[in-house]
């Protein structure tokens, strides 16, 4: 059974008075065994009755459980149903399955992270898994969720135990949220108090739910759980992820940039998806798919996450879709002109965390502004437009000649000589928070880009090569600058 070989066993029996048994023993190299007991009974005058008997026998396999509905993207993914168990046939595709559903019998690839082993805490509606405690508040506190609403993530400063988060509501400071930390005993129980003590974590949110007993309030409810982003469109583009043009139907504008549009789309008729089309010479394709292959890799969930290129002109970027648009227009035209300054600060601390994660991974971004950030439900902020970002192998990039970039939010040492680096960047991410806190007001009010220059650099007489520029006297209203 070893080296991916299915093994089946069939066992023939006749038990005479005209019945004919079949035992069917299936065995799955992955260590679990599933028996088929098939009868076969002829009951005489033409008529032939199977009974099929299905028995699960274990044997170390473990059962996963949908977590949430799933509609199939392309003829290799199985439709399910919130609920539906899965035998997993082969679990080598990364975050993609091979899995045949007990329901229907049919096989076929599901996504990894709508599933969980059944009975596990990870099958729970309460576990949301690894979140900080910033992500959870966020969660309780952005869908208008009554006191006593929680959820239970594992926690960030004990390995193997779990905090407990509860929506809570008082006088004095409305809506806010309360941490526990639910810690483990040595024998394998849980506790948020030493005087009551559980063998499971269940047990320990059933007893709860009944009282308080200590805590803020009763647990009244689980916080809803959104659908989980996927890394990919689809098992055929986890590799290779050149689709071609007609999968893509453009549904509606979204904006304009300088180098191309933003639309929504569908993918296969099936995914919504957004789809950056670049003008005709903006890059090589060649140049294009090798800035893709940078994309690709990064994976973060503070990133925009890159699903797939078309690399013929005109150049099309697929990501993923976030509602809320642009953080530069949420904070104009959106909602984010009514947040208060504890939720900008939480976007700000998003953002620095997937700058952090870019520079783990030794990148730059180049353009970091409130334009290439984008929002989705529950104020979660996500870095965009990593085309102009660059794989630094000598720790600096140097801008290549006749580039183009936002001066009001570049370095002076990029502005003035090309040269970025990760520092450059926290510049950029600087300039970022006065956006946040002005709600999208532009950067250095009523100053022109170039005069912005010698207002930093004084000592530079020549930064602007618009023939008409004097610094200070004639200067059109620039906010890009062709260094």
């Amino acid at each position: 059974t070893s080296g991916g070989v299915t093994l089946f066993i069939v066992l023939y029996v006749f038990t005479g008075g005209g019945v004919t048994l079949f035992i069917v023993l299936y065995v799955f190299t992955g260590g679990g065994v599933t028996l088929f007991i098939v009868l076969y009974v002829f009951t005489g005058g033409g008529v032939t009755l199977f009974i099929v008997l299905y028995v699960f026998t274990g044997g170390g396999v473990t059962l996963f459980i949908a977590l949430y509905d799933y509609d199939a993207r392309t003829e290799d993914d199985l439709c399910f149903q919130k609920g539906e168990k899965f035998h997993i046939l082969n679990n080598t595709e990364g975050d993609w399955w091979e899995a045949r559903s007990l329901d229907t019998g049919i096989s076929g690839y599901i996504p990894s992270n709508y599933v969980a082993p059944v009975d596990s805490i990870q099958a729970e509606e309460w576990y949301f898994g690894k979140m900080g405690r910033k992500d959870a508040e966020r969660q309780l506190l952005g869908q208008g969720n009554p006191r006593g609403t929680f959820l239970i993530r594992e926690s960030e400063t004990t390995k193997g135990a779990y905090s407990l988060s509860i929506c809570d509501w008082d006088d004095g400071k409305g809506d806010h949220v309360k941490h526990y930390k639910i810690r483990k005993l040595d024998s394998g129980g849980y506790y948020i108090t030493t005087r009551t003590q559980f063998d499971t974590v269940q047990q320990l949110v059933e007893h709860y739910k009944e009282r308080a007993a200590g805590l803020c309030c009763r647990l009244i409810g689980s916080c809803r759980r959104g659908m989980p982003k996927l890394a990919d469109l689809s098992v055929k583009t986890k590799d290779v992820w050149e689709i071609p043009r007609e999968s893509l139907q453009l549904i509606k504008k979204l904006g304009n940039g300088q180098f191309g549009e933003v639309w929504m789309g569908m993918w296969n008729g099936t995914t919504k998806v957004a789809v950056k089309t670049l003008k005709p010479g903006t890059m090589s394709p060649e140049a294009f798919l090798e800035e893709a292959q940078i994309m690709k890799r990064l994976r973060h969930d503070k990133l925009v996450q890159l699903y797939a290129v078309v690399s013929e002109e005109p150049i099309y970027i697929i990501t993923e879709f976030m509602n809320q648009g642009s953080l530069l227009d949420f904070l104009k035209d959106g909602e984010g002109g009514n947040l208060k300054l504890p939720q900008l600060v939480d976007m700000a601390a998003q953002i620095a965390a997937g700058m952090a994660y870019i520079e783990r991974m030794n990148y730059i971004h180049r353009d970091l502004r409130a334009a290439n950030i984008l929002v989705s439900d529950n104020l979660v902020c996500k870095i965009a437009d990593f085309g102009l970002a660059r794989l630094i192998e000598d720790n600096e990039y140097t801008a290549r000649q006749g580039a183009k970039f936002p001066i009001k939010w570049t370095a002076p040492e990029a502005a003035l000589y090309g040269r970025f680096t990760i520092k450059s960047d926290v510049w950029s991410f600087g300039i970022l928070l006065t956006e946040l806190i002005t709600k999208g007001r532009v950067p250095y009010p009523g100053r022109w880009a170039c005069l912005t220059l010698s207002l930093l650099f004084s000592r530079h007489s020549t930064l602007c090569k618009h023939s008409q520029c004097r610094v200070g006297k004639v200067c059109e209203p620039l906010d890009f600058i062709t260094g």
